[in-house]
């Protein structure tokens, strides 16, 4: 009988999720990842509103993460024009934008094939489905009674967020419920925790299948920094509390930064108005979730990051009782 990897459910959005797939990669798992497509600014936001697509961005990140294509192929599908005047229709679209865009023309319409091409194409390990399969519109409810509405807007009005939501009903895209109820381990994070995580749990569907799979291990990956807009001065156990508070009933273990930062970097952030998140182990407690210290700091130009290998290897060590 042949060995069966344990299934692995990442979901999220942003460069958070791609950091964790780009570890989780190396190690014998069975990953499938679960992407928001909730994003409308940038380049995604221009191709949705111009070509009616959902929003690729995301999710070329996530299949870029998972791709075992290397050199001038990676590169070309990172490209990302710039004209020198700055005002060509083309500037700021990247490559693999583009090619997910054409896809979902020659598929139809039908996004989650034109993803699963792309993944063809790039030679990734698992699979990434978009958890819907159309665009979604996310809006939210501000600390200071305001409502925002559009991902790419909340965190600039610089107040904490205190939900989000959708206005209408969105359906989940079936292979990623399925994907869910199979799962031995299903992971949120990290990554912003409205803007990226959230969108994911709001559909309905996604958030009745984590809680109706209950022998998975379901794991939280805690963000390292707070973001200034959206989750100012919340601790870790106010992150995970924000989870349960849109749908999810239970989260089995949280993985948390135990490791200190450079002054240098704190300085930055500070700038930014984003502090460390305090781990405050007393309130997880009462939650009822497992803490799990980890190491997992990652320091370089674009800031505090979640280090790849070190991430994937403690969302591992819970996989591993899975192994059959």
């Amino acid at each position: 009988m042949s060995k069966q990897y344990p299934k692995v459910v990442a979901i999220g959005g942003g460069t958070g999720l791609s950091s964790l797939l780009r570890g989780l990669k190396h190690f014998p798992l069975e990953l499938t990842a679960i992407v928001t497509v909730a994003d409308d600014g940038g380049s995604s936001g221009r191709l949705q509103r111009d070509w009616n697509v959902p929003p690729p961005g995301d999710i070329r990140n996530v299949l870029m993460a998972l791709s075992e294509a290397e050199g001038i192929y990676r590169d070309l599908l990172e490209f990302r024009f710039r004209s020198e005047s700055g005002t060509h229709a083309l500037d700021g679209h990247s490559m693999g934008n583009l090619l997910l865009t054409a896809l979902y023309s020659l598929t139809h319409g039908d996004f989650p094939k034109a993803v699963e091409h792309m993944g063809t194409v790039l030679r990734i390990k698992g699979r990434v489905l978009p958890v819907c399969p159309h665009a979604t519109v996310l809006h939210a409810e501000l600390e200071d009674g305001r409502l925002v509405s559009k991902e790419s807007e909340i965190a600039s009005f610089g107040s904490k967020v205190c939900r989000v939501f959708y206005d209408s009903p969105v359906s989940a895209e079936p292979q990623a419920i399925e994907a869910i109820f199979a799962a031995d381990v299903i992971v949120l994070g990290p990554g912003s925790l409205y803007t990226s995580v959230m969108p994911n749990l709001l559909v309905k569907e996604v958030a009745a299948a984590i809680n109706a799979n209950t022998l998975a291990d379901k794991v939280y990956v805690c963000n390292i920094m707070t973001e200034h807009g959206e989750t100012d001065g919340m601790s870790a156990s106010q992150h995970l509390q924000a989870i349960l508070d849109h749908g999810i009933k239970r989260i089995d273990k949280i993985i948390v930064n135990d490791e200190s930062i450079p002054q240098n970097f704190l300085d930055r952030y500070l700038a930014e108005a984003a502090l460390p998140v305090v781990n405050d182990y007393e309130q997880l407690d009462a939650l009822g979730v497992e803490t799990i210290r980890s190491r997992i700091v990652e320091l370089g130009k674009e800031g505090v990051r979640h280090d790849a290998i070190k991430t994937a290897a403690s969302v591992y060590s819970i996989a591993l009782r899975h192994q059959q």
